[in-house]
């Protein structure tokens, strides 16, 4: 493995980007069983809006989703800065690779 600068911690950003990511995909769904099974029944009958994941505002998903490039754009650099810093890519490696990661977003 490759690089080692910043102990991998690089990984955390995408960690957290695809946590928020996970939050956009599963609003409005229902939880798993795993997390319903702490309630009884009359709790739902009460709550029944408990039963599902929350479903964020529109201006809400649009700063998850601001986030979440934000958050992209960071692991990239991280990940570039990380390998020029042990040594792993020359100079022309960190422009150059640097510069192509963040066009592929």
């Amino acid at each position: 493995m490759s690089g080692g600068a910043f102990d991998y911690n690089q990984y955390r950003i995408r960690q957290i980007w695809e946590d928020i990511q996970k939050e956009l995909d599963n609003q409005g769904k229902e939880k798993p069983k795993d997390e319903l099974r702490y309630f009884d029944r009359e709790y739902f009958e009460k709550y029944p809006e408990e039963r599902f994941e929350p479903t964020y505002r529109e201006d809400i998903q649009q700063i998850f989703k601001d986030g979440i490039k934000a958050l992209k754009i960071a692991e990239i650099y991280a990940q570039r800065i990380d390998w020029y810093l042990s040594g792993d890519d020359g100079e022309d490696n960190l422009v150059s690779r640097l510069k192509s990661e963040l066009e592929e977003l």
